[in-house]
């Protein structure tokens, strides 16, 4: 897509110069609210431009009751983030919720030396950058193209571009706007129409499949889950540090002690992850739908992990995926830290007082899904995790073919 189709940093292609954009973050604290849970968010949003090619500059909230439905915080408090921005040459103001078109049109007012984008926006973007296969591709256009619709108002679209030219006056007394909004409508048809045969295509792929067995890998963005496929896998899937290195789903087939099964590596999960994206990347989780067992790997030196892993069940939920058999692999244990606790202290036994001996006990002891404690990284507790998946794949795998049973 052509990098001149909006003029409010919508796409952020402008970060691949040479001189990496600075960017400062923009969040609200409401009644209830936990505060440090705020600037957790905000740092995932420094992390998700970082990743995105910008760097962070700074973090500005505000304590409100509800999010102002013109301009989502006070105009004082956008007053003096435009000035922070022009004295310091910022190029994105990266507000850490969903804004609607008004509310981004009306900062946009206040703010005019920088760039106003949400959270959304900046995943998709991300989402953009990642997506190597035409599959993913159509998949990440189709998101864009849903979140523009409701906003094309105040944007210099010029969305003709996208059609050569061809065809794209109105008659007599049609509006730009009402041009771009046919032409968008028009796309979005056509990428479903498209992403419905490829469907169809890889639904024929997973009936030629048969009966064996599938783990689909599944997890919070950034867990490891690609480094555990390629232990496991002995593949080559891309893996690093950043946020959503993995869109396109990876199926490997792997063989334990003569059990062979199907393992599936897919993309992560995140809080507030766009409903566009949700709709548009739910063919490419069937995988995790037909799955007979989820992996649900965790990033255990995390501070957050426990919500992590609420997000990651919310969103199964949410792609129709619960109720299937859960194993937990808690990752990077070598990463694990955490503050030895004072026993003369008046203050209450925090999460982060728990050693990892204290977390282990309390989640083995619990009557939860069984799980395993490992380091991907350092290859700590790979045999046991190997010899737990082969247990549970070798009972499903005599259920389906129980003349074959001699094979284990």
């Amino acid at each position: 897509m052509d990098e001149a189709v909006c003029k409010d940093g919508l796409y952020l292609n402008r970060m691949e110069k040479e001189r990496l954009e600075k960017a400062v973050f923009v969040g609200i604290i409401r009644p209830k609210d936990d505060e440090r849970k705020v600037y957790e968010y905000l740092d995932e949003l420094q992390f998700l431009a970082e990743t995105a090619g910008a760097v962070g500059d700074k973090k500005f909230v505000q304590r409100v009751d509800r999010p102002d439905n013109a301009t989502y915080i006070r105009s004082g408090k956008l007053e003096e983030i435009a000035a922070y921005c022009e004295e310091n040459e910022i190029d994105y103001v990266i507000f850490d919720d969903e804004l609607t078109g008004m509310q981004q049109r009306n900062i946009e007012k206040i703010i005019q030396k920088s760039a106003v984008i949400d959270r959304t926006s900046l995943i998709l973007e991300i989402f953009a950058q990642r997506a190597k296969t035409s599959y993913a591709k159509m998949q990440v256009e189709l998101a864009r193209y849903n979140y523009m619709l409701p906003r094309l108002a105040g944007m210099w679209t010029h969305l003709e571009r996208q059609r050569g030219g061809r065809g794209t006056r109105g008659g007599m007394g049609e509006t730009q706007i009402e041009v771009d909004r046919r032409i968008v409508k028009e796309r979005i048809v056509k990428l479903k129409s498209d992403l419905s045969k490829v469907d169809r295509q890889m639904a024929v792929q997973r009936s030629n499949r048969g009966s064996m067995v599938r783990l689909a890998l599944v997890g919070y963005t950034n867990v490891g889950k690609s480094t555990l496929m390629n232990l496991l896998a002995k593949s080559d899937v891309f893996a690093e540090n950043k946020l959503f290195a993995t869109l396109d789903t990876t199926v490997r087939k792997v063989v334990i002690e003569n059990v062979p099964f199907l393992l599936s590596d897919t993309v992560g999960f995140i809080r507030k992850l766009p409903t566009q994206l949700i709709e548009a990347f739910k063919s490419t989780l069937d995988e995790v739908r037909e799955a007979d067992i989820l992996v649900h790997v965790v990033d255990i030196s995390a501070p957050d992990f426990e919500e992590q892993m609420q997000i990651v069940e919310q969103t199964l939920r949410d792609i129709g995926a619960a109720g299937k058999p859960v194993y937990v692999v808690f990752n990077k244990v070598d990463a694990y830290t955490w503050e030895e606790y004072d026993e003369f202290s008046l203050e209450p036994k925090q999460k982060i007082n728990r050693s990892l001996a204290e977390l282990k006990n309390s989640w083995i002891s619990s009557e939860k899904a069984p799980c395993i404690f490992i380091s991907a990284k350092e290859k700590v507790g790979i045999e046991k995790l190997r010899n737990d998946i082969y247990k549970m794949v070798a009972e499903i795998h005599a259920g389906r073919y129980p003349f074959n049973n001699f094979l284990w």
